[in-house]
């Protein structure tokens, strides 16, 4: 299951979150996290470890049927939430359009597993978005957990090219796609977000926040059908059982 946020956790989660640069951050994040799952009104999607429900609460707001998935019971409006780990999903194959894994999977036991159950109950994309631990906040992350005073000191900092690697020993040689946001320093504006929201700006592969898209292809297992049938006569055979036939003609009389 990994780890659980304890009530202390989200208290501090929540009032990092309401800091104005830490706000536009996540704006961008989310956004990002939108445009790169590309749905439809009223499509389905699978918040897994929805935590403190911020990313729930942006996805109900863009128009989208959406389920949490969390590790205790949780009430709320707007949202089907239900209780359970990334690694075991109460779901159904092919249950929702879309999965997705905002900051979990850097918590959970078995990433890989998690990936796996979410390529499983998702039929188009699955996003995952994480700190990204090439960048310098990712960096600082890294360091201040040996301190303690954060949540991160719980956390497994995965890199893209492991991320790869395990989505192609799940779900094959499928297109992956990542960018990133949190290039610079975060104070909103109208420029920042401008250069944030630019595609060359995001393809920087030292942001702050990464998102990956993963594009399910489908795949079926098949195995050749047997065939009888009766080979045909080549043209030879056919013209010499012609002459045949004449040189008999041509005995008898």
């Amino acid at each position: 299951m990994g780890y659980v946020f304890t009530t202390e956790d989200a208290r501090q989660w929540d009032a990092g979150c309401e800091k104005p640069a830490n706000r536009f951050a996540m704006e961008l994040e989310h956004e990002l996290m939108l445009g790169m799952i590309q749905p439809m009104r009223l499509d389905t999607i699978l918040d897994i470890g929805c935590g403190g429900g911020l990313a729930t609460a942006y996805l109900v707001r863009s128009g989208l049927n959406v389920t949490g998935l969390r590790s205790e019971e949780h009430t709320a409006r707007r949202a089907d939430l239900h209780p359970g780990v990334a690694e075991d999903l109460p779901f159904d194959d092919n249950s929702f359009h879309f999965a997705c894994l905002f900051k979990t999977l850097e918590f959970v036991d078995d990433p890989k597993k998690a990936l796996e159950e979410a390529c499983r109950v998702a039929k188009y994309r699955v996003f995952i978005g994480m700190v990204n631990p090439s960048s310098f906040r990712g960096s600082g992350l890294r360091v201040r957990r040996f301190f303690g005073g954060t949540v991160y000191r719980h956390a497994r900092f995965l890199s893209l090219w492991e991320l790869k690697g395990m989505i192609r020993e799940i779900a094959g040689d499928v297109p992956v796609q990542w960018r990133t946001v949190g290039q610079l320093p975060s104070r909103p504006g109208r420029i920042t977000r401008f250069l944030e929201q630019s595609q060359y700006v995001q393809r920087c592969p030292f942001g702050a926040f990464m998102g990956i898209s993963v594009t399910l292809v489908p795949r079926f297992r098949t195995r050749p059908l047997e065939l009888k049938t009766r080979p045909k006569p080549s043209t030879g055979a056919v013209v010499a059982g012609f002459l045949g036939s004449i040189r008999r003609e041509k005995r008898w009389k």
